[in-house]
């Protein structure tokens, strides 16, 4: 889970990584009262999921409550990379003398931690990235010992920052690493961190990834911090009944047992739509190992709630759940939701499949189509979506 820029530094406060005092508002007038609040000047900041804000036009200095309020209403509703502004944080504005970038991540491809640093931080730091990458030290970070201020220091002097400061960035650092490890989060990042005129030292931005595996384990702040605005509702409903369900732009709905054969599925009929107007999958569903009477029809209902969908592909290989217990769960799932109209093409494979098939074609339902094979199936699937309604 990517988290807003107010919510990160919220997180950050909690682990006693230094930042500014601010306040989220959705209107132009909550902003003017949020700057009287704070009495000073501010900056109004768009809460957006996606980085150059400052080039795109989402952060203002507003020296004065009614200038808060200006730049809000120029802010919101602004697009940014595709994302439209709801939300600005107004902040205490600050006296930036230098500017640095420090952050924590997983590093998958070395199955390790990373700390990477830099003395020159600010908004082109993934152009300083690609241009003098010797400029943005990348230190390993042992996941047995983490960062205690000796590492922290190490962190410090291999990014060249300043004598002057390098004992307080690595007291910054050891908060950092703890609300990375603390929060369970993938990626915790500052950008920029801050000297001011005074030496001191401020977190005036951050970003932060929360590993969603250890959601279990901070349900209270996963539910406070979800974004409901950007999550589809089909995905929400899914969610709701444990099925691992991502909607999709097509109008063939998909399900099966097991990611590896709904990966394959999808591919199968996307290439089978080509010939019937570029019919695509409308979804990636998988029902795991279980495909009971309430999961297939809890599968059936997500999928058919989709109005873009036109038929379904249900594509079963039978292994510890055989295919005669699918089958009757497919059947039985069509009588507890009733009016079901939308074909379903079924393809059964494996354990009892020549059981599960009889089955289906007992129930002498209208809108099951059984096909023997997965190419024969994906055909028959994109057909009768390129005919649907």
């Amino acid at each position: 889970m990517d988290l807003f820029e107010f919510q990160a530094k919220e997180l950050f406060a909690a682990h006693g990584v230094p930042t500014l005092p601010g306040i989220t508002v959705t209107d132009a007038d909550a902003a003017k009262a949020a700057a009287e609040k704070i009495g000073t000047d501010t900056v109004v900041k768009a809460q957006v999921k996606v980085g150059g804000r400052g080039k795109a036009g989402g952060v203002k200095f507003a020296p004065t409550p009614d200038a808060a309020r200006e730049k809000a209403q120029e802010i919101l509703g602004l697009d940014i990379k595709g994302h439209v502004v709801g939300t600005v944080l107004v902040t205490q504005a600050s006296d930036i003398e230098t500017e640095y970038y420090v952050s924590f991540l997983l590093d998958r491809s070395n199955r390790t931690f990373l700390a990477m640093a830099s003395a020159e931080g600010g908004m082109e730091i993934e152009q300083l990235a690609v241009e003098r990458p010797d400029a943005l030290v990348r230190v390993p970070v042992d996941a047995g010992t983490g960062v205690d201020l000796a590492k922290a220091r190490e962190i410090a002097e291999a990014a060249h920052m300043p004598a002057e400061v390098s004992e307080k960035v690595a007291a910054v650092l050891v908060s950092l690493w703890e609300t990375f490890v603390a929060e369970d989060a993938t990626l915790v990042e500052v950008n920029p961190l801050v000297r001011t005129p005074t030496g001191d030292i401020l977190a005036l931005d951050g970003k932060v990834t929360l590993d969603d595996n250890a959601a279990f384990r901070h349900a209270e702040e996963f539910e406070r911090f979800a974004d409901s605005s950007t999550v589809d509702p089909l995905e929400a409903a899914a969610k709701a009944k444990h099925l691992n369900y991502v909607k999709l732009e097509g109008a063939v709905g998909i399900i099966g047992n097991g990611a590896g054969l709904v990966m394959s599925t999808l591919d199968v009929v996307t290439y089978a739509g080509e010939e019937f107007g570029g019919q695509k999958p409308a979804n990636f569903l998988d029902i795991g190992g279980g495909a009971s009477a309430q999961v297939m029809a809890d599968g059936l209902s997500i999928i058919l709630g989709d109005p873009a969908v036109k038929s379904v592909f249900v594509n079963i290989f039978g292994g510890i759940t055989a295919c005669d217990a699918v089958a009757n769960g497919i059947v039985q799932a069509i009588g507890m939701l009733g009016d079901v109209t939308k074909p379903l093409v079924v393809r059964l494979d494996g354990n009892n499949a020549e059981e599960g098939r009889q089955i289906l074609a007992d129930a002498n339902l209208s809108i099951v189509h059984p096909v023997d094979t997965m190419d024969g199936a994906a055909k028959l699937a994109a057909e009768l979506a390129s005919k649907g309604n």
